[in-house]
């Protein structure tokens, strides 16, 4: 096993991830509902192909990372973990950026009026469902996973690592759903971007 990176401090590790499981989730949360109406002087879904490719690349990681675990390779599965971690970061900036510069897409909006017609979603057909069902999974794993994600770290990096596998058999199948689900909405919506 590895030495550990940080000293345990939990009291002090609870109270930072939790501030910043908030703050994320609150800022998120606000900044999805406004958009700015300022042109940014590129086609602002460039943030969402980003986003796409981040989630495609965590997802990779999270397999890469639990085939080094499972063979025993520490280092190169923190390694591999914390680029994860730091995409994800680089994720949600992207995210932040997309949705202030782009504002929401509506799932079969074909005209890009931001209503979808009767017409428009009997066109779109079964897809809308399988679109929204996946959304609706999506997003609140998204929203809880964050402290699971940092939790999860913070006991390997003090080497608590009997509560980091705990941990870890919760927070790595959701992340790995959330990355993958992440792109499969991405190749369902982009289709409607104005």
């Amino acid at each position: 096993m590895l030495q550990p990176t940080l000293v345990k401090n939990d009291p002090k590790a609870k109270m930072l991830i939790w501030m910043v499981s908030i703050v994320v989730f609150a800022a998120v949360a606000f900044l999805s509902k406004y958009k700015l109406e300022i042109d940014p002087g590129f086609d602002p879904h460039l943030f969402a192909k980003v986003n796409a490719v981040l989630n495609s690349v965590v997802a990779f990681l999270l397999i890469a990372g639990l085939i080094a675990v499972k063979q025993q390779k520490y280092q190169l599965h923190k390694s591999i973990m914390l680029t994860a971690i730091v995409l994800s970061v680089l994720f949600l900036v992207s995210y932040i950026g997309h949705h202030l510069l782009a504002g929401d897409t509506r799932y079969g909006d074909i005209d890009h009026d931001g209503l979808v017609s009767e017409a428009e979603k009997l066109q779109a057909g079964g897809l809308r469902t399988f679109y929204y069902i996946i959304l609706i999974t999506h997003i609140p794993l998204a929203a809880i996973i964050l402290p699971f994600i940092l939790f999860t770290a913070y006991r390997s990096l003090i080497g608590e690592y009997e509560q980091h596998k705990k941990l870890a058999r919760i927070t790595w199948p959701v992340w790995f759903y959330v990355a993958i689900t992440g792109v499969i909405v991405y190749c369902m919506i982009s289709p409607f971007y104005t």
